[in-house]
């Protein structure tokens, strides 16, 4: 059976109470707009806010006597410090696609539904304007809003932890004074849930990137380019596009393994099933390291010996729809990348006989 993605609603199993409201920093057009909106939310609708400690370190809104009693009524929290992971209903993003990104980031197990706001420079994952906000919001609340679940990347980086080995006196038997030597003291592991894309490039070496790529335990290739990008449909309209992947709605249930400017002419982006397990490791012949991020953050060195571990999360990010997710998806190509823009051919002229 092939669930029909109009049919994928939120409900609520009780009314919502908490909802936590993002920003994006250092950007005075967004003051405003958050001001207006927790009004909303605290006076209108009852509702506990949550606020990035940061964003209320804004003097802009830490001077603003006027929000003053608004703001006494917010709860906080700070990124890497506080898990608020259970205590939210629903977010609100305001800002551009980066705002939901960070919202992903901030939820390693289950996510809350996203209501994101385009208020920022790309939008195409942030389908509502501001304008009519109120009646958006009260939509969501009651319950009468469209889903699409954007799958993410459960990701496990290990790395073997190495420490300096010491050399007595500093010195070697040859006399010559050694390199950083490392040895082996086990392993170190890191998890991460990824919305867009697992990013693996050269870094600052000149030379080509060079990585096994393995499917459930099977060498499928090895990358030499710049770098490899495993994506998720939601991720296709990323850096992925811009390396010449196909776009993928985000209901298909796909990763996407797209080369970086790949050093041979029949590399072509490949689409494998959701829920393999992809590996990727340096080459053991491999002339230099090599560089991992997550949507664009994290970033990190990977050696000979590491390992990033690759497959479908079992929690998406459910982002809810200003029409449905067909219509908002087409939408969004047609605004944010002028997907198939070019002037119309003229017809015949019907000449008379």
């Amino acid at each position: 059976h092939i669930q029909d993605p109009a049919s994928q609603r939120l409900t609520w199993n009780k009314p919502p109470k908490s909802v936590l409201v993002i920003k994006k920093i250092r950007d005075a057009s967004l003051l405003q707009p958050f001001k207006e909106l927790c009004v909303y939310l605290t006076e209108e609708n009852n509702m506990i806010v949550y606020v990035e400690k940061k964003v209320l370190e804004d003097p802009a809104i830490a001077n603003d006597e006027n929000f003053g009693p608004v703001k006494k009524k917010f709860c906080t929290f700070r990124e890497d410090y506080d898990d608020i992971s259970n205590q939210i209903d629903f977010i609100i993003c305001l800002g551009g696609d980066g705002t939901l990104l960070y919202a992903s980031s901030l939820f390693q197990g289950s996510v809350p539904p996203v209501m994101a706001f385009h208020l920022g420079s790309l939008g195409f994952l942030t389908p509502f304007n501001f304008e009519n906000f109120q009646s958006q919001v009260t939509q969501v609340i009651e319950g009468n809003a469209a889903l699409v679940l954007r799958s993410r990347l459960k990701v496990k980086v290990v790395k073997e932890h190495r420490e300096k080995s010491p050399v007595q006196n500093g010195i070697e038997e040859n006399g010559v004074v050694p390199a950083n030597l490392e040895k082996e003291v086990g392993k170190q592991i890191m998890q991460y849930q990824v919305l867009n894309e697992v990013v693996v490039d050269r870094g600052p070496s000149s030379y080509l990137s060079n990585v096994d790529v393995f499917l459930d335990g099977h060498l499928i290739t090895t990358v030499q380019g710049d770098g490899v990008i495993v994506s998720t449909p939601t991720g296709s309209t990323a850096y992925a596009a811009a390396a010449g992947a196909s776009m993928i709605h985000p209901n298909v249930p796909a990763i996407m393994i797209t080369p970086i400017c790949p050093h041979s002419l029949s590399f072509r982006p490949i689409v494998v099933p959701a829920g393999v397990e992809l590996k990727i490791m340096l080459s053991p012949d491999a002339r230099n390291t090599a560089w991992v991020s997550f949507d664009g953050r994290k970033r990190q060195e990977i050696c000979h010996g590491d390992s990033i571990s690759i497959t479908t999360s079992c929690y998406p990010l459910p982002s809810i729809c200003f029409r449905d997710p067909v219509s908002d998806w087409f939408e969004s190509l047609a605004e944010c990348l002028h997907w198939n823009v070019r002037k119309k051919q003229n017809n015949f002229t019907v000449e008379e006989e």
